[in-house]
This record gives C-alpha cells, sequence and structure tokens, in this order.
C-alpha cells in the first residue's frame, strides 16, 4: 500500500471511530438533543441544506473568498518579501513596523474595518488578507536570505543584470519558502474567514454557523464546523502540501543555477556586458 493510501485509510479509521463515539455519547449521555445532536440528526441538517440550496452556496461562497484573499496576498506579499530580503538596509528599517502589524491579528481589525467599509464583502476581503499577507511576506525574505550568495556573485562576475539574477537565481530560490509562507498564510486566513463571515454577518460558512446559533441549532452548528474542518484538510492535503513538496524538490537546491555551473547550456547562462 502506497503512503497516499495509507493516510487516506488512517483518516477513515479516525474518521470512523469519532463519529461512532460520538454516537455512543449522544445515545447515552443524559443530555437534550440540542446539547449533543447525535450523527444522525447532523446527516439530515446536510440533506436539508444541500435540497434547499443554501449549504452549495455558502460553501462557494468562502472558497471564493479564500481563493481571492490567496490571489491578493500573494500579490502583494511575494514582491514585497523578495523587495525586503534583496536590501538588508530596507528590510532592518521596515522590520518594526511589519512586527508590530503581524502581531494584531486580522480579526482585531474587524471593528476598525466596519467603520471604514461598512458591513460587506470588502471588510472581509480586506481582514482575510492582512491576515494572509505577512506569513507570504516574511517566508519569501526568507527564502531570499536564504539562497547562497556564490550563485549571485557568480552570475554578477558573468556580466548578468540585476532583473536577470532576481529571475533567474533569487525568485526560484525563494520559491520553497515562499510556498511554505503561502501555505501557513492560507491556514490562517481560514479561520480570519471564517470568523469575518460570522461578524460580518455575510453569506458563506461562517454565517451560516453563527446565525444557526441564534435558533439553537446545533445539529447546523456541527455540520459547518465539519465542514470546515473536511474543505481545509483537503484543500492542504491535495494541493497546498503536494505543491510545496514539490516546489521545495524542485527548486530547494536552486537547481536551474547548478545546472548553469555544471555546463549544461552554458550559452544561457552568460551574459555579455555590452560594448
Amino acid at each position: 500500500m502506497t503512503p497516499h493510501r495509507e493516510a487516506v485509510v488512517s483518516w477513515v479509521v479516525v474518521l470512523a471511530a469519532a463519529v461512532a463515539a460520538w454516537g455512543l455519547a449522544a445515545a447515552t449521555l443524559p443530555l437534550p438533543e440540542y446539547y449533543l445532536p447525535p450523527p444522525t440528526a447532523v446527516l439530515a441538517a446536510l440533506g436539508d441544506l444541500v435540497a434547499k440550496g443554501i449549504l452549495p452556496t455558502y460553501v462557494a461562497e468562502s472558497l471564493r473568498r479564500m481563493l481571492l484573499a490567496a490571489l491578493l496576498g500573494l500579490a502583494v506579499g511575494v514582491p514585497a518579501g523578495l523587495l525586503l530580503g534583496m536590501s538588508r538596509r530596507v528590510a532592518d528599517f521596515f522590520y518594526p513596523l511589519l512586527n508590530f502589524f503581524q502581531s494584531v491579528s486580522g480579526i482585531a481589525w474587524l471593528p476598525l474595518l466596519l467603520v471604514w467599509f461598512g458591513f460587506g464583502e470588502r471588510t472581509i476581503l480586506v481582514a482575510v488578507n492582512y491576515t494572509v499577507l505577512f506569513p507570504v511576506i516574511f517566508n519569501a525574505l526568507l527564502g531570499v536570505r536564504s539562497v547562497p550568495p556564490i550563485y549571485v556573485n557568480a552570475l554578477r562576475t558573468l556580466g548578468a543584470p540585476r532583473w536577470r539574477i532576481v529571475r533567474d537565481v533569487l525568485v526560484p530560490g525563494a520559491l520553497p519558502s515562499i510556498a511554505t509562507g503561502m501555505r501557513l498564510g492560507l491556514a490562517y486566513g481560514w479561520r480570519a474567514l471564517i470568523a469575518a463571515e460570522m461578524l460580518v454577518g455575510a453569506h458563506g460558512l461562517g454565517f451560516m454557523i453563527f446565525n444557526a446559533q441564534n435558533f439553537h441549532l446545533t445539529a447546523r452548528i456541527m455540520l459547518g464546523m465539519g465542514i470546515i474542518g473536511v474543505l481545509w484538510v483537503v484543500l492542504d492535503y491535495f494541493l497546498l502540501r503536494p505543491l510545496e513538496e514539490a516546489t521545495i524538490a524542485r527548486w530547494g537546491l536552486v537547481q536551474r543555477r547548478e545546472r548553469c555551473y555544471g555546463g549544461w547550456r552554458r550559452s544561457r547562462c552568460s551574459w555579455s556586458r555590452g560594448p
């Protein structure tokens, strides 16, 4: 059995054991059903929400917001981290400010964002993007700093312009750290998204849970919690983790430059200084 299949089987076994323990507790403990609904009640809530079209809409809304926040976080965080990584003086200047804002959770910004933008989509996206941003910035910075200086110095000796050094050495060398930062940022951002949807009161899984709490619909709350966990596990295990591992395997040692110095397609690895 492959490691991938072993992991899936382990998940199924653990999940089945947890559901069995949950059902046993719901059947034996002297508690009202709205305190601890049985698995059958949660399945009934699932069928009801799917039949009404509510659950697919909320899941799609949360995933759409997460995708937008991820794209914005990468679009801003990667260039910022690369620039800071290339200049230690600039990084030292901005580090206290970045460290301060990193310590302030995106959820802590929600009251102020509500004053600025109101109860709407923009408030949620800003809060989640803020949360995603800092792991990407700091990991991109770390990735640039981890590139061995010998590669950069060798290309400078060959007359490579700065933009070629950035494109062919610094960016590939930083990619493993950027992938790790993206994975961490999305993990933090997913939690921030659910909390923001609860507080702002828009559509989404967080809103579904918070709205169910107002009516003591415990089965719907537990359903929402389960879907949040399952979606993240699927996203992380089947997309983010393989992407991170593939990036590390491909670029972890700045492989393009190693081939270059080993004589592979030498013509692509040297530049003339011009007349």
